[in-house]
């Protein structure tokens, strides 16, 4: 199939899971794993700020600025959670999560922890994640932001009922524009940030950043996502020469932006319920 002529969807759907990887854990899995009390299929509803930025979503693109600008306020945001399409072809999404007992230190664990196998990233999302490894393997002995930082994580998983394969590449915080204080100390703040690509395709479409900030009682984090034009690139100049063809091809919907949003409020939930305590474990 010729990639530069196929939709948003059929480019970075995959019909199918790929052989031998599924939703859920086996019984051997639940059997054997040190952590497999930890695993809970049975997942909270969406928060209800959630809740209302699906009910008054999409809004004006005046509200989201472009990530430059964006990640500069990421605390401040005129719009803490909801979605909208800008005329350039970009979604931009915004959400705020309570967490409830989490420490920035323990997202930043929980990052550099995950995806050393299918089954850890499993329990983020019961009924969407089906697979994550790394793609370069970090060095042993290593955790939090150093586990994390420069490395890529190659991830299948559900947006609504399409399957994709997402390449996350970890970048500083600096590297987007973030700078922060808090963030760069990692003690009552941290930032996760990323360049978001495309597995099977050398191109990358976008940009996310989870902000945490320790308030009383836990952390709220702020994820933002920007996917889209004019965040598209490709990773070799093969792909570079042919890209613009493929762009306005490689827009997304509404409906992305709310799988999106309704898929962020569903993981952050969950992993807020079972983080601690599997910190307290692991760790």
């Amino acid at each position: 199939m010729d990639w530069t002529r196929v939709t948003f969807k059929e480019r970075l759907t995959a019909a199918k899971p790929l052989e031998g990887r599924h939703l859920g854990w086996t019984e051997g899995e639940l059997a054997s794993a040190p952590y497999a009390r930890f695993w809970n299929p049975k997942m909270a509803d969406i928060s209800a700020d959630a809740y209302r930025a699906v009910a008054n979503s999409p809004m004006a693109h005046e509200l989201f600025p472009p990530m430059r600008e964006a990640i500069a306020s990421v605390v401040d945001a005129e719009v803490q959670n909801g979605y909208t399409i800008t005329p350039t072809g970009a979604m931009h999404v915004n959400l705020s999560t309570q967490m409830p007992d989490v420490t920035p230190e323990m997202i930043d664990w929980w990052f550099g922890w995950h995806s050393d196998s299918p089954e850890r990233y499993k329990m983020w999302h019961p009924q969407a994640h089906v697979h994550a490894q790394w793609q370069e393997q970090p060095p042993t002995g290593t955790s939090g932001r150093a586990r994390y930082v420069g490395y890529a994580s190659q991830v299948d998983e559900y947006l609504g009922s399409g399957l994709i394969r997402a390449l996350i590449q970890f970048r500083r915080p600096e590297e987007l524009g973030l700078v922060d204080a808090d963030v760069t100390a990692g003690v009552d703040a941290t930032a996760v940030c990323a360049r978001v690509g495309v597995v099977d395709v050398p191109v990358d479409i976008g940009y996310l950043a989870h902000h945490i900030e320790r308030v009383p009682g836990g952390s709220v984090m702020r994820s933002r996502f920007w996917i889209g034009q004019p965040y598209i690139a490709a990773r070799n100049a093969k792909v570079r020469a042919v890209l613009p063809l493929a762009k306005p091809l490689l827009t997304p919907t509404d409906l992305d932006a709310r799988n999106m949003l309704v898929h962020c409020s569903q993981e952050m939930t969950h992993l807020a319920s079972f983080l601690p305590a599997l910190y307290e474990q692991e760790h």
